[in-house]
Parts: structure tokens; C-alpha cells; sequence
């Protein structure tokens, strides 16, 4: 195997060099969503294919503001070495940095074996112990992100919006109409297929939606999505945040995630206006709905994804209930059409950004809905208002709560929920939380504003 590797390295560092490329960047995601990298001269593919290249062991407990979170099992200190291991299937030249191919990185131990730490292969095992059952997922992302001026001061704080709207309007994308080309000229030249970008309804927001795949080539296109984005904005003079909340007086920019689960080539979630036809849909919602609370704490960990959990906003409030096309949902159910056909079907998380690990996120996304399916859960009619407009009473009659606000609330809410904090492992779910925990004392004598300054363009 490993000379197969090696070989398989040769082929690829050839055709590599042959394009201009001198440099692989192999990247994966902390537990904070930001991403991570190493970047190794093609010339040591070979090598690198099989052996992959040294990286502290402590990135599991980095948080978001790069400092390291000692204490957790595994991670008392200094001393330990693991190896970044690129996924040769997945490497791509990028056409915004002609010079560099990506590739998303899998992390082993020094022997080459299982880390417990590695959030890839997490969703690995999720993937792998759905099709044991006969059962595939389709993921599709939809990005949202500001676009702002670079400042000619690096110590000017301000941000300047690249657009002003019409929100919606192709007016809006005018002054950045070189950025969006380059986007979707990069995107897909480096293999991302691309549903429609607009501009969304915040000043200077933009949305971009990838199209649906299986769920390990939707989080590593996610990374891949970002590097794309950033490298056009760079080369046309802008900046760029994926900030859960850039500013308390922005938009928030969810990273909504659309799923659907198939068995033999049907949508389980196929329906209409009523929500999903089949139990199987019906109990794949109503087990998304049941874990929300220790699912959030995953797909919006971060003090900024709390910011941005605000009624009104279509940022996913709320608890205890779902809605058919009811943006104020945290679930939202897609109906098929005959226009669209019922396999159009699908559910879209509101409650999800980029602070969150995809890999760690989709993972528990995808053992929340399964498990809704395995137990025949039922969930409740959907609701087409807006919870956020009924008074307190209302809400509490309908079950309807506001989800955990604080770290400690997500904390409480994931750790008391084994089927969810399961999915990452005794030793995983420590790191992660080690630094939930770090990112929440360094900001407890902070305002909100420089917490959300601190770390808008960290991801």
C-alpha cells in the first residue's frame, strides 16, 4: 500500500510541476472552524503521500485566538507529534493561486493509525455506519459572508462596506462585479459547483450556495469554498469576514446546512406542503428537532454564533419547533414541487456557521436525523409564524424555548446529551470543549463588540 502511494505521489507531483505548481497546501479544520495548514514543495509528494508531514498535537486544543488550552486528556503538554496526511483524491489546483494546489489533510498518529482527535475521520465513521444500513446523505451549503474595503490603515478598525445593497439587487454587486466573476470563474475551475450568488440582505453581504454532494466531499468543498473566496477578494483589493456576526450592527452570516437521506435511490424526505410524505422523513426531522439543542452546540459553537442566534433574523432562535419554507425556523423544511420534482426535497439547519468544525458538524447533524429515523420519532405540526412575535406564555405552551445563550448553556446541553457528545469520543469532546471554555474566559471582561472585532476575520 504504501508503495502504491508513493507512486500515486510520483504521478501526481509531475503532473503538478507541469502546470506551474510548487507547493501543496494541505489543510483541515480546528475545533474552532478556522482553518489550518501545511504547505510542502510538490517535489516531496512521494513522501508526503504516504508518510504525510509533522504537526503539534496541540492544534486540537488552539482557540480561536491561537492560544493553547493545557488540561484535557492527551493535551497536558508540550511534548507530542502527529502526522497531517493529504487525501490524494481530493487535490486541486488553485485558479486564484495558480502557483499552490489544496488538498484537505487527515491526521494520524506517528505510526500512521487512528488519532482520536481527527475530525475528519469522524464523519468518516458517521458516513460509513449510515451505509452499513443501506443509507446516503446529500449536503449542500449555503455561505454567507461580508465584503469590505481593505483599510489603508492597518490599525483602522472601521469597516467600510464593498456594497451598500439593494439587498437582493444585481445593483448591489455593481462596485464588486470583478470579486464575483473571479469567484465563480475560481470556484469552477478548481471543481466547485456553485447554485446561484446574490447579494444577500445585509449591507456589503453576499451569499454563495454550493451544490449538494455526499457529506465528506461537502465539508472539505466548504474549506475549499473558503480559500477560493478569500484568494479572489485578495487579488481584488477586498477583505472578506465568514464571522458568524463581523458586527452587532451587521447581518449575521449563517452557513446553512441543507441534508436529505436516501435509501435505495428515494428521498426520505420527499413531500409536499405538509412536510415529508414518509415516517422516515417525518422521523428524520423530528430527531434533528429533538438534539437541537446539543446540535447547536456543534454547528454554532462559538461566543459569535450566540451573538447571531437573535429572534427576527432568520438566524434560527428558537427550539421546539420546525416550519415549512418558515425562515424563522431553526429547521426548515423544503418541499419538492412539480416544477422541482419531489427528490428536491430536503431540510435546511439555520443554526449552523463558520465557527463550526464541518466535518464534527455534519457528523452529528447526520446521527441526530438517523436516529429520529431508527426510533420512529414523530414531530409535532409545523409552525408557519414567526415564535419570536408571540408573547412568553405562547411560546412555553407550544414548547417552544430559546436555545442554550450562553457557553456554559451549550456546554450543559451537549455534554447531557450522550448520543450527540458520542459522536466525537471522550477524548474529542474534552479538547473541543477545552477551548469553549478558553474562548468564554477570555472574553467574560469583554464587551460583545471587541469579542466580535477580535475575531471577524479569524475564519
Amino acid at each position: 500500500m504504501s508503495e502504491q502511494l508513493r507512486d500515486r505521489g510520483r504521478e501526481l507531483a509531475a503532473a503538478l510541476a507541469a502546470d506551474g505548481v510548487v507547493g501543496l497546501t494541505i489543510a483541515w479544520a480546528d475545533n474552532n472552524g478556522i482553518p489550518r495548514s501545511r504547505t510542502v514543495p510538490v517535489s516531496a509528494l512521494p513522501q508526503v503521500a504516504v508518510a504525510g508531514v509533522g504537526v503539534t498535537h496541540l492544534f486540537a486544543v488552539f482557540d480561536t485566538n491561537d492560544a493553547i488550552a493545557y488540561g484535557s486528556p492527551g493535551m497536558q503538554n508540550a511534548s507530542g507529534d502527529v502526522r497531517l496526511v493529504p487525501q490524494l483524491d481530493r487535490i486541486t489546483r488553485l485558479a486564484g493561486q495558480p502557483a499552490l494546489a489544496w488538498a484537505p489533510g487527515k491526521q494520524v498518529t506517528a505510526d500512521g493509525g487512528p488519532w482520536a482527535f481527527d475530525q475528519r475521520s469522524v464523519l468518516e465513521r458517521v458516513v460509513e455506519a449510515l451505509a452499513a444500513d443501506g443509507t446516503t446523505a446529500l449536503v449542500g451549503y449555503e455561505m454567507e459572508f461580508g465584503v469590505f474595503e481593505q483599510a489603508t490603515d492597518p490599525e483602522d478598525t472601521e469597516l467600510l462596506a464593498a456594497h451598500s445593497g439593494p439587498a437582493y439587487s444585481p445593483h448591489a454587486l455593481l462596485p464588486i462585479d470583478g470579486f464575483i466573476a473571479s469567484v465563480m470563474r475560481d470556484a469552477e475551475a478548481n471543481g466547485l459547483r456553485l447554485g446561484q450568488v446574490h447579494a444577500e440582505y445585509g449591507p456589503a453581504q453576499v451569499e454563495l450556495s454550493l451544490a449538494a454532494t455526499d457529506p465528506l466531499t461537502a465539508a472539505d468543498q466548504q474549506l475549499l469554498a473558503r480559500q477560493t473566496i478569500l484568494a479572489a477578494a485578495e487579488a481584488h483589493g477586498l477583505r472578506v469576514s465568514f464571522a458568524p456576526l463581523p458586527t452587532l450592527n451587521g447581518a449575521g452570516n449563517g452557513w446553512h446546512v441543507h441534508t436529505s437521506l436516501w435509501r435505495g435511490g428515494e428521498n426520505l424526505l420527499a413531500g409536499g406542503p405538509e412536510g415529508p410524505r414518509g415516517t422516515a422523513g417525518a422521523g428524520y426531522v423530528a430527531g434533528l428537532l429533538r438534539d437541537l439543542p446539543a446540535l447547536a452546540a456543534l454547528t454554532a459553537p462559538s461566543l459569535g454564533s450566540l451573538a447571531r442566534q437573535r429572534p427576527g433574523f432568520f438566524a434560527g432562535a428558537f427550539s421546539g419547533f420546525w416550519g415549512v419554507e418558515n425562515r424563522e425556523a431553526p429547521l426548515r423544511y423544503v418541499p419538492g414541487s412539480a416544477l422541482l420534482g419531489e427528490d428536491h426535497a430536503n431540510v435546511e439547519l439555520k443554526v449552523s456557521d463558520a465557527s463550526a468544525n464541518p466535518y464534527l458538524a455534519l457528523a452529528a447533524l447526520l446521527t441526530a436525523g438517523a436516529a429520529g429515523i431508527e426510533e420512529n420519532l414523530v414531530p409535532p405540526a409545523p409552525t408557519a409564524e414567526d415564535p419570536g412575535t408571540w408573547k412568553k406564555k405562547q411560546r412555553a405552551a407550544a414548547g417552544v424555548e430559546r436555545l442554550p445563550g450562553t457557553q456554559a448553556e451549550q456546554e450543559e446541553a451537549l455534554v447531557g446529551n450522550p448520543r450527540i457528545a458520542g459522536v466525537l469520543g471522550d477524548d474529542l469532546l474534552a479538547a473541543f470543549l477545552a477551548v469553549r471554555r478558553a474562548d468564554a474566559a477570555w472574553a467574560a471582561e469583554k464587551d460583545t463588540e471587541e469579542v466580535l472585532a477580535a475575531w471577524r476575520w479569524r475564519y
